[in-house]
């Protein structure tokens, strides 16, 4: 806990004085662009990866970078994505998975979950990328958790959506879904093509989209 401490203090002297002017737009307001959905793992920092600021984006993390359909009892996630897609207009949405997820890595491989019921649980919400990834051959166990982590991003995808507040933003062409995964070790992305539902490298293919913004119809 003191290495935490110590980080603050180092914030508060150096970092916080080089965005003063920054801090003080962010006190009464903020307008993020983007949501992203990340995994909870501490591997992945979305402003790191992305090199964003403070106030860039409206962050979701949890186990799995999950999105639960929407339903009569909306909980956290549900309300986060509502909030950021209806009230501070966000124009994108990223979905993130990332290399040896410890999430996809149990439902992959079949992992009991018995002693964490909570997680269990929670992971139901990748059952449909599950059956997909099972009814797949693959080489290796590593090749079987590299495609469960991108079935789950697809999922993830449809499920988001299912809320009205998305699909009303992605009818009135005012937003765009982005599915990627994070390697750890190479530092590289792959994002969904949603043309082909292929994952290609982002670096490359950087205008490619989930979905993309459709224009609105003409009045």
């Amino acid at each position: 806990m003191q290495e935490v401490i110590d980080g603050f203090l180092k914030f508060h002297r150096d970092a916080f004085p080089e965005r003063s002017k920054l801090f003080k737009q962010l006190a009464t307001s903020q307008t993020p662009r983007t949501l992203f959905i990340s995994c909870s793992d501490s591997r992945l920092v979305p402003e790191l990866v992305t090199q964003r600021e403070p106030g860039d984006l409206f962050v979701i993390r949890n186990a799995g970078n999950i999105v639960p359909s929407y339903g009569p009892e909306p909980g956290g996630v549900s309300a986060t994505v509502e909030y950021a897609v209806a009230a501070l207009g966000v124009t994108d949405v990223v979905i993130c998975g990332h290399s040896d997820c410890g999430a996809m890595t149990a439902i992959a491989t079949c992992k009991c979950m018995d002693h964490m019921p909570a997680v269990g649980s929670w992971l139901r919400y990748a059952d449909s990328a599950k059956v997909v990834n099972e009814a797949r051959e693959h080489k290796s166990e590593r090749d079987r958790v590299d495609s469960m982590v991108r079935e789950n991003v697809i999922a993830q995808l449809a499920n988001i959506k299912t809320h009205p507040s998305v699909r009303l933003a992605l009818d009135q062409g005012r937003l765009s879904l982005h599915g990627w995964v994070y390697d750890i070790e190479t530092g590289s992305i792959d994002t969904l093509d949603g043309t082909t539902n292929r994952f290609v490298p982002l670096a490359k293919h950087p205008q490619v989209y989930a979905t993309p913004a459709r224009l609105a119809p003409a009045a």
